[in-house]
């Protein structure tokens, strides 16, 4: 830790006071002597602001975090004098436990023709969601459900524009609806959890906050679908969760999941920067898909 009185640059302290092993001598105050002549016309000093200490370390904090060094500079503010969060505090470990396991039960893995992405369950008939580049090419898919239990499913048709496509499994038995957020906006900061079956992995949550909204992004297995607004966020999304529910912290379903941008093509995985379809665009396209249109 450096010294938080260091003396470079500053000179050293002088006068019989400072010298090393010298007392202090306790006596009765003098008068003091009279300076020496001088012929040097003596002005008066030129009056300063009070130092503030304070502000200055401020600005550098500011310019530290500014330039990327969050974690020294957050170490270096808890050691010495933190500051009181002004920020709302943030849910339990449990509570995100919680919402988690109540959308759970209502994910899927799909596999089609071509490979498998994720899904999940969005009406009480037991219809599942999920991209429409996850079942290109299959009009049957396999669905697995967290307990288990492996159904086929029809493809009852999908959206290339918008990247939806909608299935039906041969029983509803024990399917449950995840609640949808058709009726709420999310805001930038809103924590949220990623649900689905990156490589394989069935039943993978991970977590971040909403990034950003309205992103103009480019849908569909070869970006063909045209420019789509999409939420982004930085919960951790990879090969395998296209079409898995992204929520927020109170289980509700925001967004499909449904691309990354990545820094490598052929070997994509997930930088911090995932992509889903808004919740009320893709269960608007589910709804026409449904009727026919």
């Amino acid at each position: 830790m450096p010294d938080p009185h260091p003396r470079s640059g500053l000179g050293e302290p002088r006068g019989p006071s400072f010298l090393p092993g010298r007392p202090r001598e306790h006596t009765e105050p003098l008068t003091p002597p009279a300076p020496p002549p001088s012929h040097t016309t003596h002005r008066p000093p030129p009056t300063r602001p009070p130092r503030t200490h304070r502000p200055l370390a401020a600005a550098v904090l500011a310019a530290v975090l500014a330039g990327g060094l969050a974690g020294y500079a957050a170490g270096a503010l808890g050691d010495d004098d933190p500051v009181p969060a002004s920020a709302p505090a943030a849910r339990a470990p449990g509570d995100l436990q919680a919402v988690a396991a109540r959308v759970l039960p209502s994910v899927v893995s799909v596999r089609a023709d071509r490979g498998q992405g994720s899904g999940f369950v969005f009406d009480e008939r037991g219809r599942i969601l999920t991209n429409a580049h996850v079942v290109e090419g299959s009009s049957r898919v396999s669905v697995e459900l967290q307990d288990g239990r492996r159904l086929t499913a029809e493809v009852i048709g999908d959206d290339p524009a918008h990247d939806v496509a909608v299935l039906e499994p041969e029983t509803s038995r024990g399917l449950r609806a995840a609640d949808l957020a058709t009726g709420t906006r999310p805001a930038v900061g809103d924590t949220v959890l990623a649900i689905g079956s990156p490589l394989g992995l069935s039943g993978t949550v991970t977590s971040g906050i909403v990034s950003a909204l309205d992103r103009s992004v480019r849908l569909g297995e070869d970006g063909g679908g045209g420019p789509r607004r999409a939420l982004q966020t930085d919960a951790s999304i990879n090969p395998g969760n296209s079409g898995g529910p992204l929520v927020d912290d109170e289980g509700r379903v925001i967004g499909i999941n449904t691309a990354i941008a990545t820094l490598d093509q052929n070997r994509g995985g997930s930088i911090g920067i995932g992509f889903a379809i808004p919740v009320g665009d893709a269960v608007e396209a589910a709804r026409t898909i449904i009727d026919g249109g």
